[in-house]
């Protein structure tokens, strides 16, 4: 028996020093050819290993999983286009506050600094419509005039942005982020705004205005370069690409299967059960607290009843329009106003029976397949891409699926004409996108989660902004949970 025991020991030991030194070798060696890796002598296979994930700022770490996509609630006079189904999203990271007025301030002035004389007509599409606070039979002059560019509203989310608009800053902040962070880690020089005052608008375009996926495409070194030359040149301009772990993915809006997961916080308890069925983000099935410290708080910023927008005191929600975004207590992902205050745009188009139609893992509809315009070729025969008017990479629709397994014939109703199937809602195209989370202007019903609307993306409204979103590659970092 002891000599059994002694055999089993030393075989386990074996076999854990056996992956050890797998692994150690596994660091620079290939552990299935026995080439070195990084080494300019050979092929000069690149493995980059220590990558720590960081968590963007501004942003919360959520742990993807499954939950019951779908109405939680049922009001018989509402569309039946949200029925439940089980599905499974991966891990993301998510805004913890919606985009405020400042956070889209230092968007619009950017693109007024460095398009402002050169291409005037491009900084209009960074330009909030204020127009949406006017209302006919309402005096609301003071929030047109103000409510974005008055500094006591900086911390109030910014309305009165498209679907488009909202895409576009995410591209925008993409871009500046990974800008940053480049010449953080001295890869590349901050940009000098005073050589813009007469540079010509093709040269802003096409070399003073950073794009990530610009950057990763170009080259460091001539093709027909050996190793040592390769090697010189990189050590002379570094060049980093997402492996590195500097950079950032692409910013973007969340889908709706996303919003909808971090929405309700969803999570195993310590017993690996997952409670499901909340109609809200919070715990309960009431708008107020009720734990004796904070009892009788309300929780979110919405319409009570007829005419009642919000008064002081706890007794409402103390915002007649928005509220500050960090207003009211973060659901159990530390996400802030993921229902009430303003209704959110999410990346997804509109159909009723999507969730019928979906993937069960990572649901979405909109997928447009694009690749990038070539210009041309270079003297080594390298694709010269076209540059688009902000300076980004152009790109051609190769696949739009937009309507993909679409049942509804409404859906295919040209532009002018109107949904017949149901005259009080917009028509439903191609571009109809979907916002969530019920606002300072809805009745209780909407801020369940599971409820969906939807908006023409090149239309706003006073009740409607947005939150971003990023996919998570690698491991997941200390996403926050409720203890």
């Amino acid at each position: 028996m002891k000599l059994r025991t002694l055999t089993k020991i030393a075989v386990f030991t074996i076999v854990i020093a056996a992956v050890f030194a797998f692994g150690k070798k596994n660091k620079g060696t290939s552990a299935v050819t026995g080439w070195k890796y990084n080494d300019p002598a050979s092929t000069d296979f690149i493995v980059k290993q220590g990558l720590k994930t960081q968590i963007p700022l501004g942003m919360v770490a959520i742990e993807g999983g499954s939950f019951v996509l779908g109405e939680k609630a049922e009001f018989v006079t509402q569309p039946r286009d949200n029925r439940q189904r089980r599905i499974t999203v991966s891990s993301f990271y998510m805004d913890q506050y919606e985009i405020r007025n400042v956070d889209w301030r230092e968007y619009s002035n950017w693109m007024k600094v460095v398009f402002g004389k050169a291409a005037p007509e491009l900084v209009k599409r960074s330009i909030p419509n204020v127009n949406t606070w006017r209302e006919q039979l309402a005096y609301n002059e003071p929030y047109l005039q103000n409510y974005f560019s008055h500094p006591s509203f900086n911390q109030y989310p910014i309305v009165g942005v498209t679907w488009e608009q909202a895409v576009d800053y995410c591209a925008w902040r993409t871009d500046r982020v990974n800008e940053l962070a480049l010449v953080k880690a001295g890869i590349i020089k901050a940009p000098n705004f005073a050589t813009l005052e007469n540079m010509p608008y093709d040269s802003i375009r096409s070399s003073f205005i950073f794009n990530t996926q610009k950057y990763l495409l170009q080259e460091s070194y001539t093709p027909e370069a050996g190793p040592k030359a390769r090697k010189k040149a990189n050590q002379a301009s570094p060049k980093v690409d997402m492996a590195d772990g500097i950079m950032y993915s692409d910013y973007r809006l969340p889908t709706e299967a996303e919003w909808e997961y971090a929405a309700y916080a969803i999570y195993s308890d310590k017993n690996d059960i997952v409670p499901e069925g909340k109609v809200y983000p919070w715990s309960g099935q009431q708008t107020r607290l009720t734990d004796r410290r904070n009892m009788g708080r309300i929780q979110a910023n919405y319409v009570r009843g007829r005419g009642d927008m919000g008064t002081s005191g706890i007794a409402n929600d103390r915002a007649t329009i928005t509220a500050p975004v960090d207003s009211y207590f973060p659901n159990d992902f530390g996400l802030y106003n993921m229902a009430g205050n303003v209704n959110e745009w999410v990346l997804d188009v509109y159909r009723p029976s999507s969730f019928d139609d979906v993937a069960e893992y990572n649901s979405f509809r909109g997928n447009m397949y694009v690749k990038n315009k070539v210009a041309g070729k270079d003297a080594f025969g390298r694709d010269i891409f076209e540059i688009d008017s902000l300076g980004r990479i152009a790109t051609e629709i190769t696949e739009d699926l937009r309507s993909f397994k679409d049942p509804d014939p409404q859906s295919k109703i040209p532009n002018d004409t109107l949904d017949i199937s149901d005259v009080l809602r917009p028509e439903i195209d191609e571009r109809s996108r979907i916002y969530k989370g019920g606002s300072w202007k809805d009745r209780v019903y909407w801020l369940n989660p599971s409820t969906r609307r939807y908006l023409d993306q090149r239309k706003s409204a006073n009740d409607i902004g947005f939150r971003c979103a990023m996919s998570m590659i690698g491991d997941i970092p200390q996403a926050k949970r409720k203890k």
